[in-house]
């Protein structure tokens, strides 16, 4: 677990159980540190993450927020209709902040991770789930635009009802005949 390049690979099925599996193996090799000194950032295979991405979450860290839910903006290319229903509903507040859930761009404290249980073994919405729980038990959590990622705008992907399929969806509803 040294190198941070590591890749673990995991036959789980859904993604959250393979969130999961890559967590407990770093809990596990840091085991020895405190929790709350531990910051679990996760991202997706075909997301790229920012040079600035890990430190704009630590400042949040550093100002006592134990989990951050970032934005995704979607790669150059691919469907214009999909590019344009994103720009129209892809909606984010005057004071920086948004509704977005993406596992793609969610990051915790290890505390705060274990506290509520740690992601789920969902097929989807793992991150919704995992979101809401920390919520529920009134952890501190912030959503800025300013964590952004970007992650792929293709219209066919691996999990069904995942983010490509809604964007798919989205495209055919905006050409489906009424």
């Amino acid at each position: 677990m040294g190198n941070a390049g590591e890749i673990i690979e995991v036959k789980v099925g859904a993604a959250g159980a393979a969130r999961r599996e890559g967590v407990a193996q770093v809990l596990r090799h840091w085991e020895n540190l405190d929790p709350s000194r531990i910051w679990l950032a996760n991202t997706d295979a075909d997301t790229r993450v920012g040079d600035d991405w890990i430190a704009v979450q630590l400042a949040f860290a550093d100002e006592g927020v134990t989990a951050v839910a970032g934005i995704v903006h979607l790669e150059a290319g691919g469907s214009a209709a999909a590019h344009q229903i994103y720009r129209d509903t892809y909606l984010t507040s005057a004071e920086g902040t948004h509704t977005h859930v993406h596992g793609a761009n969610l990051s915790v404290r290890a505390d705060a991770y274990k506290d509520v249980g740690g992601w789920s073994n969902l097929a989807l919405a793992e991150d919704h789930c995992l979101w809401a729980r920390l919520l529920g038990k009134g952890w501190r959590v912030s959503s800025p635009v300013s964590s952004v990622v970007t992650t792929s705008a293709r219209l066919e992907g691996r999990a069904k009802g995942g983010f490509a399929d809604t964007l798919r969806a989205r495209v055919e509803a905006l050409y489906a005949d009424p």
